[in-house]
């Protein structure tokens, strides 16, 4: 078992635990957990793109947001254990179901096996861009062991502020951790690149979800990456928030208006954004949720 593990520090949590013997703070033990590998159809249109995106769900989380809906796998016990190598074979066969790429939800916590996994597909000639799927809580150490492994970087910018990311997230550094994470992987991939049809090949996709109450931080956010960025990078604007759990805090217990998610689209055009994605009213939807069943694990 890779060393890493013994005092676990993949995460910006840097537990120190030893998750051979006991979870971390993302609550997994050093063995891979997934939960789902499945063609995904609700990423951006250039990632999901006609054949959908192949999308590997896996367990655990360090951030653990108090309203993800994705709460079954980040927090529970869903999730059945697979060696690298295991993992390698899902890639391959995700490929022959059509996937567009190979879609790595949440892997930070196991990202010395999830490495290994990529370059022995690598190796075997596997051709179809990688993508990481973050939450954009990582570290830039961790995130230099994939440079030249993952072709396309898809992480979220929550919050602005560290009040609402120590509040929902427990992680008043979310802020400076995620902007340095972005960095690093704008400096490895550079400005985005379409295929001439529309396919998304390789770049940063940086997406933002708006949460009922905090537009102001919604516009900062991209007031920063905009100004940092410009059209280097494309961002996601996103209103799906979803009220799922009787146990949020008050002010999550509504979703996103559409006076609050119209001003911060508005805001995003009074800045010149041209390479943004836009999400409807529908989107906050319980359907968008797949199951966490073991599908294709």
């Amino acid at each position: 078992m890779n060393n890493e593990y013994l005092s676990c520090r993949l995460c910006p949590r840097a537990c120190g635990i030893d998750r051979t013997k006991f979870p971390g703070r993302c609550g997994e033990k050093s063995e891979i957990r997934a939960a789902r590998a499945a063609l995904h159809f609700w990423e951006e249109p250039p990632i999901s793109f006609h054949g959908g995106s192949g999308a590997v769900f896996f367990s655990g989380c360090s951030l653990r947001c108090v309203y993800c809906q994705n709460r079954e796998i980040s927090r529970g016990n869903t999730g059945k254990i697979i060696g690298a190598d295991r993992l390698c074979e899902i890639f391959f066969e995700l490929a022959g179901k059509g996937a567009e790429n190979i879609n790595l939800v949440t892997a930070a916590h196991f990202l010395p096996q999830v490495s290994a996994a990529i370059e022995t597909a690598k190796r075997r000639g596997f051709s179809l861009p990688f993508v990481y799927n973050s939450s954009g809580y990582e570290t830039v150490e961790s995130l230099r062991r994939l440079d030249g492994l993952i072709e396309i970087y898809l992480p979220d910018f929550k919050y602005y502020g560290s009040e609402a990311a120590a509040a929902y997230s427990s992680a008043p550094d979310y802020p400076r951790i995620a902007k340095a994470a972005i960095a690093e992987m704008f400096r490895q991939r550079g400005a985005a690149i379409l295929r001439e049809d529309g396919k998304m090949l390789s770049g940063v996709c940086v997406r933002h979800l708006v949460l009922p109450g905090e537009t102001a931080s919604a516009k900062r956010i991209l007031r920063y990456l905009y100004k940092t960025y410009g059209d280097g990078i494309f961002l996601s604007i996103m209103r799906q928030y979803t009220p799922l759990f009787p146990d949020l805090p008050a002010a999550l217990m509504r979703r996103v208006t559409d006076e609050e998610y119209e001003s911060v689209v508005s805001f995003a055009e009074s800045l010149g954004i041209r390479r943004a994605f836009l999400q409807s009213g529908e989107a906050a939807e319980e359907s968008f949720i797949p199951a966490f069943d073991n599908e294709g694990i």
